[in-house]
């Protein structure tokens, strides 16, 4: 398959340095094009979970949201309780629609008492936003600014970006955030990521300076093993860690999903989808977003959306799926009615190759409790 490059599909300022580095592909994410391997998913995988990867997501377009009513506009936005977020804080939050649909799941970023960033995932929160903004009677000033983050995860992120910004990277909490400089390059760091695995993200606030940025946190990587990597479905798989538009779009609620903890409906500040999910949220949801385990050989790529059976009645659909060649077994995520959602639970999986079966099981697949993102 060729992807051919195009003037409307934005080049992160990273662009020069991936290809210099050696990427092999790429797909278009929040209209700009995103990195998706190097030397194949596989062998890009190993570096993240041995050593160190450095990953050009500059996709992750921040929706930058200043003004004296910042803060009560970002609450309109999100069910999640944002009373007690601090500034130099992070957060992982859900957008939500009237109907209580998922339109976004960025991370929320505290700069200031009234400046805040949403990084997302792939949707157009900007003209959404603009939209809330136009009739919510708030003073807010939206703008999408020059913003372009990298993420460096393996258990040698902290060792990387030590070298580079001394040891207070080491007491940098987790969803934590804090401004930075690297010979006059203006930065945020983020203790946050998008792997499963200790990580950080450095947001470069001049992209005139992307390629420098780039070769600076490989030359302080080289003694750990880095290596140009991408995100991994891999490794997020293997962490329950879901995306947007795979996993999750407008049609799904946060309680199917699995994401009701982020929904405070007793919250006393309204919000976009509050009496939509009020109501949700009483009368249950019929399906749920389960873990499944599946049988026979490596799984090919796209395979989502094949459609799962319980004896010969189709109940839904595969959402995501991948071979882990680190706990050899196929993973994925479906969507299935509530009946189904125990973990043991048999089901089939009709694939263009035959059907295999599949078994639901708890996520995360590996690490329970999260403690190599925490350590």
């Amino acid at each position: 398959m060729l992807l051919n490059l195009s003037a409307r599909i934005r080049k992160s300022p990273f662009h020069q340095a991936t290809l210099d580095s050696g990427v092999k592909g790429f797909t278009v994410y929040n209209r700009m094009y995103m990195p998706t391997y190097y030397v194949s998913p596989e062998e890009d995988y190993w570096p993240l979970i041995r050593s160190v990867s450095l990953w050009d997501v500059a996709v992750e377009r921040q929706v930058e949201i200043t003004g004296p009513d910042a803060a009560k506009f970002v609450q309109l936005l999100t069910p999640r309780n944002l009373s007690k977020c601090k500034v130099g804080q992070c957060k992982y939050v859900l957008i939500t629609a009237e109907d209580g649909g998922i339109v976004n799941d960025p991370v929320l970023l505290r700069l200031a008492e009234n400046h805040f960033w949403l990084s997302l995932a792939d949707s157009d929160v900007l003209l959404y936003a603009k939209g809330v903004a136009v009739h919510s009677g708030l003073d807010v000033t939206l703008c999408e600014p020059d913003v372009s983050p990298v993420q460096v995860q393996g258990p040698h992120s902290a060792d990387t970006l030590a070298a580079l910004f001394g040891d207070w990277i080491n007491e940098l909490q987790y969803f934590h955030c804090r401004e930075a400089e690297l010979h006059g390059i203006p930065l945020l760091v983020s203790r946050t990521g998008w792997s499963g695995e200790k990580g950080f993200e450095v947001y470069l606030r001049d992209g005139s300076r992307g390629t420098e940025l780039w070769e600076r946190i490989m030359r302080a990587g080289q003694p750990y093993g880095i290596a140009p990597g991408s995100p991994s479905q891999i490794r997020r798989i293997e962490a329950g860690i879901y995306s947007y538009g795979a996993d999750m779009t407008t049609e799904n609620n946060p309680f199917e999903i699995g994401l009701g903890r982020l929904v405070d409906t007793e919250l006393e500040a309204d919000f976009i989808g509050k009496a939509a999910l009020q109501r949700i949220k009483e009368a249950g949801v019929t399906r749920k977003l389960v873990g499944v385990e599946i049988d026979g050989e490596p799984l090919p790529a796209g395979l989502e959306d094949c459609l799962v059976f319980d004896g010969n009645s189709s109940v839904g659909k595969l959402t995501s799926s991948v071979y882990s060649p680190r706990l050899k077994q196929n993973l994925g995520f479906a969507m299935v009615p509530l009946r189904l959602t125990e973990p043991g639970t048999a089901l089939d999986l009709r694939t263009p190759e035959g059907t295999r079966s599949a078994t639901v099981v708890p996520m995360p697949f590996f690490d329970l409790d999260k403690q190599l993102a925490k350590s």
